[in-house]
């Protein structure tokens, strides 16, 4: 048994949601953890969350939607706190010309949400490690995971002692990956894996749309990287997932 920790399956994806929940779960993907992105789709999350057994609602801002946030939509949070397991996804991301201080400021604002409530995050950085790691030092009774971790083993490292799981997908199947490296070296204790569907689909569907089905294809990846079975991996990670999610 697995849990996809983080992905997306909205109606903007795809056709027939249920479908493709019940695929997960015949290919042993028990446990989805939907993330949302901005406020529309965080409140399609909380509907599916509350209708599809197995699926849990992690609702969020992320930096990429900053342009249709407002601060009043932060209440969706603080309404449905109890009915989240994270908040997330929310982050930086330096890839795209986006205003820097209002990522920022609106990680910031949801980083002492979480704090608040005692909530963890999934936390989405690209090409802005250094003010991810700044931001969450601000708040250090605060865990989690690092979404999608494409860094050093020194940053995975930095993770890790800051108290955060780092999540790995897709990527770690493609071939010119060097992800290999920190999955190799991490404590097992750390990871969780994840598809980020319907995007960074595995291989040996890479090109294709994600989903959670396909967890079972990073796992052994990440079983043959380690040099481990599929049920000593299970059995791993789904106790991270616990040690970090109330589900």
């Amino acid at each position: 048994m697995f849990t996809d920790t983080h992905c997306h399956i909205f109606k903007e994806y795809y056709e027939d949601i249920e479908a493709i929940i019940d695929v997960a779960k015949k290919r042993g993907v028990q446990k989805m953890i939907c993330n949302g992105t901005n406020y529309e789709n965080n409140r399609e999350v909380l509907e599916l969350a509350k209708s599809s057994e197995g699926v849990y609602a992690a609702i969020g801002f992320h930096p990429e939607d900053i342009d249709t946030f407002e601060d009043n939509q932060l209440n969706l949070i603080i309404d449905n706190i109890e009915e989240i397991v994270a908040i997330g996804e929310i982050g930086l991301d330096y890839h795209y010309d986006i205003d820097r201080e209002l990522q920022k400021n609106l990680f910031r604002k949801q980083l002492a949400l979480a704090q608040k409530y005692h909530k963890p995050v999934i936390v989405h950085s690209r090409e802005a490690t250094e003010d991810t790691i700044k931001l969450l030092k601000e708040f250090p009774d605060v865990h989690g995971v690092i979404h999608c971790f494409s860094g050093s083993i020194e940053t995975a490292r930095i993770y890790i002692k800051m108290g955060y799981k780092l999540g790995f997908g897709g990527v770690s199947t493609f071939k010119n990956s060097k992800i290999y490296e920190v999955i190799s070296k991490i404590p097992l204790s750390s990871i969780v894996l994840e598809t980020d569907s319907p995007y960074l689909t595995p291989e040996p569907y890479r090109g294709t749309k994600n989903e959670p089905a396909y967890i079972p294809y990073i796992a052994e990846k990440i079983c043959s990287i380690r040099t481990m079975t599929m049920e000593e991996l299970s059995i791993a990670t789904e106790e991270n997932v616990k040690a970090i999610f109330d589900i």
